[in-house]
């Protein structure tokens, strides 16, 4: 409940905050409750801030879900959603479309989500030929670099305002949000959300080993198969509208589990809430920073992710010296 209440007070700040400060008794008064007020910031608040802290929040939590989801699955607190080669998929998708002329932002997300999801079978279906994870490792290790060369090439063809475009995406903005996207993203986040959120009795039986979690009854390759397709489902979609967004899908889960445990069961809903609050806090700092101006939200998250990871592994090295 703390964790839920810390997330509302966090999209308040975010929803008052901006170029058009918006003051407590005006967002009362826009949501129903008092007088009427500026049409230009009831505008502002309904129209601008409110889809992009919503969509900001369920692309937080969806990826510092799948974080956590990913670091069980390897038994690897350095695993993310992108270990598979979601993002690497979802940027040849969007380079590709603007190669071929196709600028709308819906074509380049639908380019994107199926770059991510192509990418991910493919890294799946490589690396089942080996046994545990391992194979998956490598796999989606290899998809990443040779679809990464793929998109340095490609790049090299497209023209200066595409590349431009495809630089600003590459770097994650939220600057696109939008009800439309917020009206069909909200429920398929939270459907994959709440399929990932029921895995936590075999991510438990995982952390003793994938031998013996079979032992406890579970079907393992099965159980691989279906959580790489919920992560893709979950995150590919997300990706192809952001693009890349560091760090929150790898720091927030590392750091919950060492405040409550392994535990799934509390881990899982726990990451989701956080990741949220991160991600509307960290596009919230994109967009006062520097005003009137804006900073690419993914760049934010790298600031001040990459620091504080390294932060932790120095801590963690200190206590196991």
């Amino acid at each position: 409940m703390v964790a839920v209440f810390a997330l509302l007070m966090t999209v308040i700040l975010a929803l008052k905050s901006g170029a058009v400060p918006i003051q407590w008794s005006e967002v009362f008064a826009i949501v129903g409750v008092g007088a009427d007020v500026d049409p230009l910031k009831r505008s502002v608040l309904l129209e601008l801030r409110l889809p992009r802290v919503l969509f900001a929040a369920v692309a937080g939590g969806a990826l510092a879900l799948s974080g956590a989801v990913m670091q069980a699955l390897f038994r690897n607190p350095l695993a993310e959603p992108g270990l598979v080669g979601i993002s690497a998929g979802a940027s040849l998708g969007v380079v590709l479309t603007l190669l071929l002329g196709f600028n709308s932002h819906w074509f380049t997300s639908a380019a994107g989500f199926i770059g991510a999801m192509l990418a991910t079978l493919s890294a799946y279906f490589l690396g089942r030929r080996y046994p545990g994870v391992a194979g998956l490792l490598l796999a989606g290790i290899a998809i990443n670099a040779t679809m990464m060369s793929v998109v340095s090439l490609v790049t090299t063809f497209i023209s200066e305002s595409q590349f431009r475009s495809f630089g600003f995406w590459s770097l994650g903005s939220l600057t696109r949000a939008s009800w439309d996207q917020v009206g069909w993203l909200l429920p398929w986040t939270l459907i994959c959300s709440t399929l990932l959120l029921r895995q936590w009795r075999v991510l438990n039986a995982l952390l003793l080993g994938e031998r013996e979690a079979h032992h406890l009854g579970f079907d393992i390759a099965k159980v691989r198969r279906t959580l790489i397709l919920l992560i893709a489902l979950l995150v590919g979609p997300l990706v192809a509208a952001t693009g890349g967004i560091a760090f929150i899908g790898l720091v927030i889960p590392h750091i919950l589990r060492g405040w409550v445990g392994a535990g799934h069961r509390v881990l899982l809903p726990l990451s989701w809430v956080a990741g949220a609050i991160a991600l509307v806090l960290a596009d919230w700092l994109a967009r006062v920073a520097v005003m009137p101006a804006e900073i690419p939200v993914g760049v934010i998250t790298s600031l001040v992710g990459g620091p504080f990871f390294i932060a932790l592994l120095l801590r963690h090295a200190k206590r196991s010296a």
